[in-house]
């Protein structure tokens, strides 16, 4: 993605994302720290994710992003979480449709995308607290997607 350089006008339409919420055997997810150099949403906690390519579908571009950022591969498509509208502090809006899914791969090992990403979490409920270290980014967006995780593990009976 580029961002339309200085007098241009952002692009109308918002543009599509989509993001992973990697839930484990004990019904945690998989929240990364972004790195304090990236563009976008610096030093934020955050899940797998990303915009989605030209002639992707949604399901495509999960699959590719949570293969880019943490060397896993989605296995299951367990359901839609929800879909977020957010401008970027590049200005531009953004659509994201969120899953939960399940990946298969070291758990304990993620290969974090160098360069963009500096940690990685399993968070229950009960640790959703660090995700207010990010609460002043779109007004603690980060937080109310993993909540809204929570809710449909819950409902599913995971």
């Amino acid at each position: 993605m580029s961002v339309p350089p200085p007098g241009c006008d952002a692009p109308s339409d918002p543009l599509r994302c989509v993001g992973a919420l990697v839930v484990d055997d004990d019904g945690r997810i998989f929240f990364q720290l972004r790195s304090p150099h990236r563009r976008l949403f610096p030093n934020t906690w955050d899940i797998a994710g990303g915009h989605v390519e030209p002639g992707e579908t949604l399901i495509e571009a999960l699959h590719r992003e949570v293969h880019e950022e943490t060397g896993w591969t989605v296995s299951h498509v367990l359901t839609e979480v929800g879909e977020y509208t957010y401008v970027g502090d590049d200005g531009i809006a953004r659509v994201e449709t969120d899953y939960l899914v399940r990946v298969d791969g070291d758990l304990a090992r993620p290969q974090l995308e160098a360069g963009k990403h500096t940690e990685f979490r399993w968070l229950t409920p009960a640790d959703l607290d660090v995700l207010d270290e990010s609460r002043d980014v779109n007004d603690g967006l980060i937080r109310q997607i993993a909540e809204d995780g929570f809710a449909v593990l819950r409902a599913l009976g995971l």
